[in-house]
C-alpha cells in the first residue's frame, strides 16, 4: 500500500515543538496553530495587520500543500491576544471569502498567545478530490 505522508511542513513556518504544521488523513486536512510569521525571514511582525496578512497567506500555502483550496475549508478558528485585532482578521477573511453565502464556519477566541503573537489560525478542511 503506497501511502503519502500525513504530516505537512513548509519552510519558514516550523514550530519550535516537534509537531507538523498540518496533517492530512484521507480527505480531512487539519492545521496546527498558524502564526503570522513572515515565511521568508521567519520573523513575526509587531503589527497585528501584518501578522493577519501573513497568517492567512500561510494558511493558503498549507491548504495548497495539503491538496486543498479555500473552498474546501469547513471551519476556521481564530485566536486573538487582543480583540482589537479582529478588524485585521476580518479584512483578510473578507478578501478570501467575499460571498456571504459561501463562507466556512468561523469562531474567534481570546487567548493569551505567546512569543509576540497577536493572532493564530487553525483550519479544518475537507479535500474533495485526491488528485488536488
Amino acid at each position: 500500500m503506497n501511502r503519502s505522508p500525513r504530516s505537512i511542513d513548509l519552510p519558514g513556518l516550523a514550530h519550535k515543538a516537534p509537531i507538523p504544521q498540518a496533517a492530512r488523513v484521507g480527505p480531512l486536512l487539519c492545521s496546527s496553530g498558524i502564526a503570522g510569521k513572515d515565511p521568508t525571514t521567519g520573523e513575526l511582525p509587531a503589527d497585528a495587520a501584518a501578522q493577519a496578512a501573513n497568517a492567512f497567506a500561510n494558511m493558503d500555502r498549507l491548504l495548497e500543500a495539503g491538496g486543498a483550496r479555500l473552498e474546501d475549508v469547513a471551519k476556521l478558528t481564530v485566536y486573538l491576544k487582543d480583540p482589537a485585532a479582529r478588524e485585521a482578521v476580518n479584512a483578510q477573511w473578507l478578501r478570501r471569502f467575499p460571498d456571504p453565502h459561501d463562507r466556512p464556519a468561523r469562531h474567534i477566541l481570546e487567548h493569551d498567545l505567546q512569543h509576540g503573537m497577536a493572532l493564530q489560525l487553525e483550519f479544518l478542511a475537507f479535500v474533495h478530490s485526491p488528485d488536488r
